[in-house]
Parts: structure tokens; C-alpha cells; sequence
């Protein structure tokens, strides 16, 4: 059973017991229903607590039933809350640890709660699209008050329990025991009449039409492509405007409205991709992990300096190594100022920047990482320089220890292999810059340890990070892909577009970034370095020369002041160069291409349909194990737009067969090569399937 039932003394408590949060599952809220209607029948009772076992009161909808028939069954979360809330005899939600989502919800309907201090109150379904819809936004303002339960509902924050103490009828002290304290507290309450019912409150806000209408105004500013926050807003002014039944009504429409918006559906993917990110087929849960309590980074440079941040903020110990004093004194110097930058911002503390700078160490030495659990390096990006750090480390690190490379690009193969431990070796892709990025691009060589996989999982949820896995292959996911993007960026100049053009579109489709603005910020002369490789192992790749040309002109971006665009000390914004623009159309020229116009639209197609053909492809080679992972990569690595839920899931949105009739069309035309439709993709559109399914 998901929910237990027990007798204390008259007080029947039902214990929802549906691990880890107690989701209200269908067969949870059958049990608690059941429940409530076994105490109602039984005269020795006289009143009855709902709990939650475990380490939460409910974290609300259960979300493996979310999108399946079993979320909107009977008894629905409305039944239960209204078999609770018109129960005859007093009905009591004790709340500790968690009470979020349609748990909070429950309690609401509930006559009376009570909880333990440093419970997490929230209602969090604005941050999947949606909002709450089992009463929520008309309950809550009835209780807290329209403001603050406005501020709730919008931003889906937690608030500790003890900072509403409008919402409780008692706050029990933190060691109590939460089932006895209630217990005693429903004996009291046993006999009062007339029940208590939040429904029967009124919502009193003086001047609530002004209030609303500002409240309006700064959600839609701050709300971007997403429609829920204003919905929000909305259905909580329903709690004000119209009596309780109207609002419910309202609010079921306005709920039943945001589920079917491609927006919620896109959050929801994104929710449930991060979620199975970290699962890998034959990799069982319970695979040992072997222990990191120390860690040590090869190259102090701004990608290693930001490599021991993630370290140093979840209090694990880094050595990081330099070939010289003066690297050295600058990379620990960057890391200090960007702990300093965080504290005049009051995102850190003084006591909290010395901790963290206290578990830096700087060394010369191999000799002195030895004892380390990992060691990533993070040096120049050239197989011959990768070899020799991991000669040395094969030498000096002690049995035991995960031999973890940072490359973006190479063949973690090919590296394992400079060491007599190729199953301690694993790919660590860190994405810059590597303290702010949540994603983390994970590297399983083929001899790669099933356990040094775990560990590299684990110590990702450790560092708070998005770990994905990912097979060898250049460029791995992320990159791998990107390529293709920039090659179509590159093209499309050729074809008579200009940077700004490219980037503008890019950005209105909801890119962090423009590809343009993006070579600035990472360095033009990476992709340059890549693309001298390309042409001797793979000629048969073209790409357009602009990019090249722009190097040769010493324009390698940010950097150096100046790429794509100009930039002023200072100043990040990018700033259009009529040099660069007069090369692009003078090289348009010397290939003989009328230059044309070109759309928005078709810009974006081949910025993204470039993407979603490649992940096609790395699909069908098992080199990302599922279609959502190639999602996660673009969402939390390369600004994808999150509301268009990652390039495999737009394509579902769009429709693979529209997907596969725009790329035959671009096949036709300029550098057409570059488009041979990905065998799983013609497959998929014509047996009408998608990619996530």
C-alpha cells in the first residue's frame, strides 16, 4: 500500500508512503481516500492526521504517471482534496521536510495544518508550463493573502514553512516528533465546530485592481516566450474577482489550456530528460563509486582555473598543476577574483571565499597529485600535448585514481591508450565557462570502467552539473554538432548574409547566442585549429573560407578585441565591422556567387535542421544512448532556446516529414553536399514517428 493507515487513541493517520516524495499517484490517492472513508465510518474516531512518510509530507503529482491516463483517473486529485476538505470529521495535514505541488494543494483542502520548522512550501508548476491546477491559485490567496501568494504561485520558489506562519495553525519546534505533536494537536481540535474551510475565505486586498495590473505588467516583462507566469497571474485574480466554484472552474480551463502549449511540453521534456540524463542501460543504480575526496586539475588557464571552481565549491581539495610560476600565480589569481566578484555581488561570504580558496593548492610537480582520487587535464587541445601529460600521469597517479580528460574534440580512445589503465580513463568535457555552465559532456572510452562511469555520474550530480554520456567520436555531442551549425553559418555569409543578419534571426528564435557571437566569446582561432586538422584527415568536408579569412586578419574575437564584431573594453556588446562585412561579400565575389537575400526563416531551418540531421546520425551510431540526452547537450551547453525544448524535440514539434522536405530542398542548393538526409531520420518521417517517442 501507498498510504498506511493506523489508530492513535481517536485520531486516525494516514501515512502516504509512495517513495522518494510521496508523488500522489493514483494508487496513493486511492489509499488516502480509502483511508479517510475507513475513519469517517469508524465512531471511535474523532479526528484524522494525513501525513507523509519518509522525507517528505508530498512533493505533489507523481511525475512517472505524468502524460499516461493513470495522472487524470479517478479518484483525480480533486476528488481526494474534496473528500478530504467535506469530511465530517476535522481532517489534519502535518507537514515536514517537503509540501509541494499537489501536496501543498492537499494540505489546502485540509481544515487544519501544521508543521515542523524548515519544511520546503512551494508551488512549482510554473517552472514546468503549467500552473497549480487542484486549487492552488484560489486556496492559497485565501490563506497567505493575495501578494504573497501571488509571488509563490509566479516564481515556483520554495519558501521554509516558518516563514508562513499564516498558512499553519501551529509550528511544532524543529526536534519534534511530527506524527505524535500532530496527534496531540487534532485531541484539541476534536470537538471544534463548525469545520474550518479554506474555500469559505475571502481573499481582502484593498485597491486589488491596481495591484493585479502592475503585477501584470512586470510578468510579462519578465516572462519571455513562456505564457504560464501571465496565466498565473490570471487565475490567481480569479481567487479576488469570482466566487471559489468560478475560480476552480477558471482555473481547471486556464491548466487544461497551458498542458496542450508547446512551451509546457518542451519544460516537461526537459524535466523528464534531465532525469534519465544520468541513466545508463548497463550500468545498474547500484554499480560502486569509488570515492573522490580529492582532485587535481593539469593547466591553470581560464577552462582548468574554472575546472577547479566546480571542485572547490563542493569542498573537495584541488592541486593544480602549471609548467610555470607565472601561470600558475595568475590562474590561482583569476579564480580569487572571481570568488571576490561573487561576494561584492553577495552571492558568496567572506568566511565562504576563505574556505573555498583554503582548499586550493598550486604545485609545478607531478610529484605532489599523486595521492589525488581524479585528475583531469585541461591543456591545449593537440593530441601530442594530451599524450604527454597522460605518459606522466600514468606514472605518478596512484592505483585507483580516474585519469579524466577535458578535450572537446579527441579521441579519448587514442588517450586511454597512452596509459597501461585505459578502464581509469574518461572523458570530462566541461564547458566554458566552467563554473557557470551546467552542462557536463561524460566520455566513455571503450575500455572505460563501468564503476569510473558511475563515479564520473555521481561526482557530476556532485558538482551540480548535467552529466550526459557520451560514446568516442569527434566532437562528441555537442560538438560534433555545432560543426554542422557553423558550417551552414558559413554558408549562408557566402550566400549573401552578413554576421549580424544570422546572429539577429538565431537570437529571435531564442538563442542564447548567435553563432557569430558565439565563435567571438569562445575564440575563433579554436574552431581555425579544428578545421587545419579537418582538412588533412577529412578533405572531403568543405566549409566556407570566411571563417579562415578572418583569422588571417588576427580577429580570433573577444580576445583580442575584435572578430566577427568589435568590442570596447568593458563593453560585451558586438559592435558590426565593415572590413569583416566588405571581406564576407569580396570572398562572395571571388567564388563567383551572386549574393541574395535571405530570410529569417531559412536561416533558422538551416541553423537548426543542421543540428537535428547530425544528432540524427549520432543516434543511429549508439553515440548518445537517447534523443532526449541530444536535447540536455543544447539546453544546458549551447543556449538552445528551453521553451523549444532542444533541436530533437523542436523536429518532433515541427513534424519529422517537414523536417526531411526542408533539408532535400537545401541538398539542392548552395554547398548542397553538406545536406545527405540521416538514414533514421528518413525512417522515422516515413513511418510517422519521432525521435523522443
Amino acid at each position: 500500500m501507498t498510504a498506511e493507515y493506523q489508530v492513535h487513541g481517536a485520531v486516525a493517520v494516514i501515512t502516504l508512503n509512495n517513495p522518494p516524495v510521496n508523488g500522489m499517484g493514483l494508487v496513493t490517492r486511492t489509499a488516502a481516500v480509502k483511508g479517510i472513508q475507513q475513519a469517517l465510518a469508524d465512531d471511535a474516531v474523532k479526528a484524522i492526521v494525513i501525513t507523509g512518510a519518509g522525507k517528505a509530507f508530498s512533493g505533489g503529482a507523481d511525475i512517472k504517471e505524468f502524460n499516461t491516463p493513470k495522472a487524470l483517473a479517478e479518484p483525480s486529485l480533486h476528488t481526494l482534496i474534496a473528500t478530504a476538505e467535506g469530511a465530517t470529521k476535522p481532517v489534519v495535514a502535518a507537514i515536514h521536510t517537503v509540501c509541494m505541488g499537489g501536496g501543498l494543494e492537499l494540505s489546502l483542502g485540509c481544515h487544519y495544518r501544521v508543521a515542523l520548522p524548515g519544511a520546503q512550501i512551494a508551488l512549482p508548476e510554473v517552472k514546468l508550463g503549467l500552473l497549480p491546477g487542484a486549487g492552488g491559485t484560489q486556496r492559497l490567496p485565501r490563506v497567505l493573502g493575495l501578494e504573497p501568494a501571488l509571488n509563490m504561485i509566479v516564481s515556483g520558489n520554495p519558501v521554509p514553512s516558518e516563514k508562513l506562519p499564516a498558512l499553519f495553525d501551529e509550528i511544532f519546534a524543529a526536534d519534534a516528533d511530527i506524527v505524535q505533536s500532530a496527534v496531540a494537536f487534532a485531541e484539541k481540535i476534536a470537538e471544534v465546530r463548525p469545520l474550518p474551510k479554506v474555500r469559505d475565505r475571502k481573499v481582502d486586498y484593498p485597491n486589488h485592481e491596481a495591484f493585479l495590473q502592475f503585477s501584470r505588467n512586470t510578468v510579462k516583462a519578465m516572462a519571455g516566450p513562456f505564457p504560464a507566469p501571465l496565466e498565473c497571474v490570471e487565475t490567481v485574480a480569479a481567487s479576488v474577482t469570482k466566487k471559489f466554484d468560478d475560480g476552480m472552474k477558471f482555473e481547471r480551463e486556464r491548466f487544461m489550456h497551458l498542458i496542450q502549449t508547446s512551451e509546457s511540453k518542451s519544460l516537461r521534456h526537459a524535466f523528464f530528460a534531465e532525469r534519465v540524463a544520468g541513466k545508463v542501460p548497463d550500468v545498474p543504480a547500484d554499480t560502486p563509486v569509488r570515492s573522490i575526496k580529492s582532485a587535481a586539475v593539469i593547466g591553470a588557464g581560464m577552462m582548468g582555473g574554472g575546472i577547479a571552481m566546480n571542485f572547490l565549491n563542493a569542498g573537495i581539495p584541488v592541486t593544480l598543476l602549471e609548467t610555470r610560476q607565472e601561470a600558475l600565480d595568475k590562474g590561482i589569481a583569476t579564480i580569487r577574483k572571481n570568488y571576490e566578484s561573487s561576494l561584492k555581488k553577495g552571492k558568496l561570504t567572506q568566511e565562504k571565499l576563505d574556505q573555498r580558496m583554503g582548499l586550493l593548492s598550486g604545485t609545478l610537480s607531478y610529484d605532489d597529485i599523486g595521492q589525488a582520487d581524479i585528475v583531469v587535464e585541461a591543456v591545449f587541445e593537440e593530441l601530442s600535448v594530451k599524450e604527454a601529460v597522460f605518459r606522466k600521469l600514468d606514472e605518478v597517479m596512484k592505483p585507483g585514481a580516474i585519469l579524466a580528460t577535458n578535450t572537446s574534440t579527441l579521441d579519448v580512445d587514442k588517450i586511454a591508450a597512452f596509459t597501461k589503465r585505459p578502464q581509469d580513463v574518461i572523458g570530462t568535457h566541461f564547458f566554458s565557462p566552467a563554473n557557470v555552465m551546467k552542462l557536463l559532456e561524460i566520455v566513455r572510452g571503450k575500455e572505460t570502467g563501468k564503476d569510473v562511469l558511475a563515479t564520473a555520474l555521481a561526482l557530476s550530480r556532485k558538482l551540480k552539473k548535467t552529466g550526459v554520456v557520451s560514446g568516442v567520436c569527434d566532437g562528441f555531442i555537442g560538438n560534433r554538432m555545432i560543426e554542422q551549425y557553423s558550417r551552414q553559418a558559413g554558408f549562408l555569409l557566402e550566400e549573401g548574409a552578413l554576421p549580424e543578419q544570422v546572429d539577429k534571426a538565431a537570437e529571435k528564435f531564442g538563442f542564447a547566442m548567435g553563432p557569430f557571437r558565439m565563435g567571438d566569446l569562445a575564440g575563433n582561432d579554436i574552431g581555425w585549429a579544428i578545421r587545419k586538422r579537418r582538412y588533412v584527415e577529412k578533405p572531403e568536408i568543405t566549409y566556407s573560407k570566411t571563417a579562415d579569412l578572418l583569422c588571417e586578419m588576427g580577429r580570433y574575437g573577444q580576445k583580442t578585441g575584435g572578430g566577427w564584431y568589435d568590442y570596447k573594453a568593458g563593453d560585451r556588446k558586438a559592435y558590426p565591422n565593415e572590413q569583416v562585412n566588405a571581406m564576407i561579400v569580396q570572398h562572395s565575389a571571388d567564388l563567383g556567387i551572386t549574393r541574395r537575400k535571405i530570410s529569417d526563416e531559412e536561416i533558422v531551418e538551416r541553423l537548426v535542421y543542421s543540428l537535428v540531421n547530425e544528432g540524427a546520425l549520432i543516434l543511429e551510431e549508439g553515440v548518445a544512448l537517447r534523443a532526449s540526452d541530444i536535447d540536455m547537450v543544447y539546453l544546458t551547453g549551447y543556449g538552445f532556446p528551453l521553451h523549444r525544448g532542444g533541436p530533437m524535440f523542436y523536429a518532433d514539434t515541427v513534424g519529422l516529414p517537414n523536417v526531411l522536405a526542408a533539408i532535400n530542398k537545401y541538398a539542392r542548393g548552395h554547398q548542397g553536399q553538406a545536406w545527405k538526409p540521416a538514414p533514421l531520420l528518413v525512417r522515422l518521417a516515413e513511418e510517422g514517428k519521432l525521435f523522443n517517442s
